[in-house]
């Protein structure tokens, strides 16, 4: 079992950028995949990226060339550096571990076994 705890969250001006952090409890981070989603109000949960156990790396077209994602396998950490920020962006982000890594399926079902709580970003105008 995988317990994951988000922070980096916070309010920042549009153009701007922040560093999202996960970080993991439990055996065996580094065979897991692991994926950062964002839900914003009155919508469902997205994927943003997600990087493999070899780190492979993926994202969504949305963030594609603004939004890094990075894992720590010694520090069971995982991260995602956010540049370029847009009102749209605003969501809690969450990340996720889980055991396929697959661009069939965005579905968070297909990413995540375990969830963290989420942090919130919010980008102002």
């Amino acid at each position: 079992q995988v317990q994951l705890v988000e922070s980096g969250g916070g309010l920042v001006q549009a153009g701007g950028s922040l560093r999202l952090s996960c970080a993991a409890s439990g055996r065996s981070f580094s065979t897991y995949v692991m994926s950062w989603f964002r839900q914003a109000p009155g919508k469902e949960r997205e994927f943003v990226a997600a990087v493999s156990s070899v780190r492979s790396t993926m994202y969504a077209d949305s963030v594609k060339g603004r939004f890094t994602i990075s894992r720590d396998n010694t520090q069971n950490m995982l991260y995602l550096l956010m540049d370029r920020l847009k009102p749209d962006d605003t969501a809690v982000y969450l990340c996720a571990a889980g055991r396929r890594y697959t661009a069939n399926d965005y579905s968070p079902s297909a990413w995540g076994d375990y969830w963290g709580q989420g942090t919130q970003v919010t980008v102002s105008s």
